[in-house]
Formats: structure tokens, C-alpha cells, sequence
């Protein structure tokens, strides 16, 4: 160990380097409650992109195809420098810039599935919730305006009728 040093982790004697402290306040942060749930809900997440990607790419888009004249909507593109290609590997063999707007439409689509589905969790997540109770109020009517006052008010800030 270096002379002064306390040990390797960090602590050194007489200086103000200290990165325990920096290290159990990480430990903190991460073990709370909010970190771990957002930690399983971005891996659960990316499972689930996994499955609309699959729903979208090889279910709906198929179907959708046989309503379009069999259209692979992956392969629809314009080529940009103005010259035909018969296809969009061509396209990019050839190394032309191209705008792949049936990749775009497809995710598109599993965005919105995506979306939907999420609305609908938040939805049944929220009717789950047992509505909270108004805290009671602390107000009181005004016996000559009728407003709604403090409690413990002298005067109304309305009528400016002292109260009782």
C-alpha cells in the first residue's frame, strides 16, 4: 500500500479523496424501490418489443400484404438519386441513397401496437387502484356571501363580514 493510504479503495489519510461515502450513497440509490421496478420494467420491455416485433413483422404485415396485392412492405423504398432498381438490396448494393418508407410503415405500426397495449395496462393498473379520499376540508361557509372561507377565519375575504 502507498504511504498514506489507508487502503486501495480510496481513503487516503490527511487528503479529502473519499469515495466510500460516493460508493454506500450508489448502494442507496440503487436499492431503492423506483430503481429496481424501472430496471424490470426495461427488461420486460425489451422482451415484449421483441414480441410486437414479431406480431407486426411476421403476423400483420403478411395479412396486410394479402390486401395490398402481396406487397412486402419491408422492401418499398424510392431511390434518391433517381435511377430505377429492381429491388432495395440493388439499391443498396449499389450503394444509392434510398428512403425506405415500408420499413418506416412497419414501425410505424408496432409503435401504435406498442402504445395501445401500454394504455391499455395503465388503464387496468388504474381501475386496480382504490380511489383516494378527499382529505376533509377545512373550510367553512360565509353565513352573508356564502363563499367558502378558512375554518379558523375571523373575517371573510369576500364580503369582509366579520365572523363569529
Amino acid at each position: 500500500m502507498p504511504d498514506g493510504c489507508a487502503s486501495t479503495l480510496g481513503y487516503h489519510v490527511g487528503r479529502t479523496f473519499a469515495p466510500m461515502p460516493l460508493i454506500k450513497e450508489f448502494k442507496k440509490f440503487a436499492m431503492r424501490g423506483n430503481v429496481i421496478d424501472l430496471a424490470v420494467g426495461v427488461i420486460i420491455g425489451g422482451a415484449f418489443g421483441k414480441i410486437v416485433n414479431s406480431l407486426v413483422g411476421d403476423v400483420f404485415m403478411p395479412v396486410a400484404s394479402v390486401f395490398t396485392s402481396k406487397v412486402d412492405f419491408k422492401r418499398l423504398f424510392i431511390s434518391l438519386d433517381g435511377k430505377e432498381y429492381a429491388s432495395l438490396e440493388g439499391a443498396q448494393r449499389s450503394k444509392a441513397p434510398v428512403l425506405t418508407y415500408g420499413q418506416f410503415f412497419q414501425n410505424v405500426i408496432e409503435f401504435l401496437i406498442i402504445a395501445f397495449v401500454i394504455f391499455l395496462v395503465v388503464r387496468q393498473i388504474n381501475k386496480l387502484k382504490s380511489p383516494a379520499e378527499a382529505p376533509a376540508s377545512k373550510n367553512k361557509e360565509c353565513p352573508f356571501c356564502i363563499s367558502k372561507i378558512p375554518e379558523n377565519a375571523s373575517r371573510c375575504p369576500q364580503c369582509t363580514s366579520t365572523l363569529s
